[in-house]
């Protein structure tokens, strides 16, 4: 199944909009995670946990679910296939792998900032800022985007059984 130009350009406007945008918010969540970790101001710590939690579930959990959405719609309906190529198998994987820690790390993230909102300004220090996710997260998607940009060569076993094919019908 093949999309048209016009289907295509639009998958793909929707597709980059929402990866580009995932990390764009992470950037921002972890500025917030940074702003959390190096203040000494109880109010600051408060207000950077709360918005930490409302970019995650408003924003970033969003986002990373259109991206997977969206690339599995560019896979499928485009020539490079879901299966063909090692470059579109491991930048699914990653994409999936990204987004099921997030949904589960999420939770987390909603009881830390109720911690935050709820305590006195003596432990918000042992709250942290959620570096180590957010960081990861962000290292993550830079790989999946650059997989994306340059597309290393590579064809899956699959993907060479489905150019043998092609070629086989071409010469038919």
């Amino acid at each position: 199944m093949t999309m048209t130009p016009a289907v295509r350009k639009l998958a793909l406007t929707i597709h980059l909009t929402s990866s580009v945008g995932w990390i764009g918010a992470l950037a921002a969540y972890l500025a917030l995670g940074v702003s959390a970790v190096t203040s000494h101001d109880t109010q600051t710590v408060r207000a950077a946990w709360s918005a930490m939690e409302m970019i995650g579930w408003f924003v970033i959990v969003p986002l990373a679910l259109a991206a997977l959405l969206t690339g599995l719609v560019m896979s499928l309906g485009t020539p490079w296939g879901l299966f063909r190529h090692y470059w579109v198998l491991i930048s699914l994987v990653l994409t999936i792998v990204s987004s099921v820690i997030l949904l589960l790390h999420m939770p987390t993230v909603s009881a830390l900032a109720a911690t935050a909102r709820a305590s006195d300004g003596a432990h918000l220090d042992a709250l942290g800022g959620d570096l180590f996710h957010a960081g990861l997260g962000l290292a993550v998607l830079l790989v999946i985007l650059g997989l994306n940009v340059y597309k290393p060569p590579g064809l899956t076993p699959y993907g060479w059984r489905k150019q043998l094919e092609q070629r086989t019908a071409s010469r038919s």
